[in-house]
């Protein structure tokens, strides 16, 4: 049942409130204006090579091949055996307009009509950790079927948007870069099937132009984590289709982002959510981090880059900073931080692609309490692409020097 329009303007009506009553948290720095990121001289970005994708398949798949980590066999085991490709060809692309209720006026509401879109998201990435854990190009070819099925049928061509209803087009961004970032994984091992390749392309390639095209609310949802999340799916298009337009409209966000960040670290518009602060100051870097790793895959020194000061590493400090003690949110939000969200290990796929390129103890002592990680959109089985086959070893050791030490102390009593 679509969201009313009097129950989503109070809603939207609330968060301007909130959002106005809390902008002194950009006067330090101010939020980047969208004619200021268009105006961004980013000619020195473009596409240089369309089957990078977001990680080396070929030596990821060779490296897994002789793992005997426990975390990764188990991955392995589960997804060799992958899904029925005939089973996923039977579900029928969505073709009709799709509108979606917003999520915090009506969760229930929200998650059935969200259902279909999270099957899609699921089916993509499944089918791509399969063809890496199997190294089976049964998973690859049909994930191209897959997407050819709904690209011919022109899916998710007709969104309903309205600012004040924005939630069919929050929906479809995760939709868009779920799908990149599986096809992207696929694509460089699959033989054949030309002229399906080809549509699949153009659908993608199409999609994100239409999306992107729609800038979202000044201040808001032209800014924020949506924006991020539109960007990730800007760059992998970008790569995949050669579409430096979409690849700088993807590089744009992490320009936007550093910019905004105030001294501290925080994204203001992500820490301005009140008891959800932490959340989203999370939620933000998990796509930033996300597209950052599709962007240096194409030879950019990304996760260096300084903006005014900041760097994304702020941003993480930040993130623990307030985790260990809501008070240093300070007059950004309430100290009664909504912490549901740590149980929930798909928020936290960023930590293993950064972790590939930093030492944090903070952030391999967090994951070694949560793997394995996979997010249905941004990129799948994470842990199975990025965890080092030695990482949490020693645990496994310390766990299993302790059960002994017990047992032997059972045995003295």
């Amino acid at each position: 049942m679509p969201l009313t329009r009097p129950c989503g303007l109070l809603v939207n009506a609330a968060l301007t409130l909130v959002l106005a009553g809390l902008s002194s948290l950009a006067t330090a720095q101010e939020i980047m204006t969208l004619k200021e990121r268009r105006a961004l001289d980013l000619s020195e970005y473009r596409v240089t090579d369309p089957d990078a994708g977001y990680f080396d398949v070929a030596s990821r798949m060779a490296l897994l091949d002789g793992t005997d980590n426990a975390i990764l066999l188990q991955e392995i085991d589960q997804l060799s055996q992958g899904p029925s490709c005939e089973q996923q060809l039977a579900y029928e692309p969505i073709t009709t307009r799709v509108r979606i209720p917003g999520y915090y006026p009506n969760p229930e509401e929200w998650e059935l009509a969200s259902e279909p879109l999270f099957r899609f998201e699921d089916s993509v990435s499944e089918l791509a950790g399969a063809f890496v854990a199997s190294g089976d190009a049964y998973y690859a070819e049909c994930l191209v079927r897959y997407l050819d099925h709904w690209a011919q049928a022109e899916a998710l061509t007709d969104f309903h948007y309205d600012p004040m209803q924005p939630q069919a087009w929050f929906a479809t961004e995760s939709m868009l870069f779920a799908a990149a970032m599986a096809y992207a994984t696929v694509r460089p091992h699959v033989e054949g099937l030309a002229e399906e390749r080809e549509r699949v392309e153009s659908w993608l390639n199409g999609l994100a132009h239409r999306h992107s095209s729609i800038t979202g609310q000044e201040g808001n949802s032209c800014c924020n984590n949506h924006f991020y999340r539109r960007a990730l799916y800007a760059s992998m298009v970008g790569v995949l289709t050669e579409d430096d337009e979409l690849f700088r409209f993807g590089v744009s966000a992490i320009y936007s982002a550093l910019h905004d960040m105030t001294d501290e670290g925080a994204f203001p518009l992500e820490v301005a959510r009140g008891r959800r602060a932490t959340h989203y100051q999370n939620y933000g870097i998990l796509y930033l981090v996300t597209n950052m790793q599709v962007i240096a895959r194409q030879g950019y020194d990304i996760f260096d880059l300084e903006i005014e000061g900041h760097t994304i590493h702020d941003a993480v400090d930040f993130l623990f900073k307030i985790l260990d003690d809501p008070a240093a949110l300070g007059d950004y939000a309430p100290l009664e931080q909504y912490m549901g969200f740590l149980k929930d290990p798909q928020y936290f796929t960023w930590m293993e692609i950064y972790l590939t390129h930093f030492d944090h103890p903070r952030v391999a002592d967090f994951l070694n309490r949560h793997r394995p990680l996979y997010n249905r959109s941004a990129g799948g089985f994470i842990t199975l692409y990025f965890m080092p086959p030695n990482a949490q070893r020693h645990i496994v050791q310390d766990e299993e020097r302790r059960q002994t030490e017990a047992f032997r102390g059972l045995g003295q009593q």
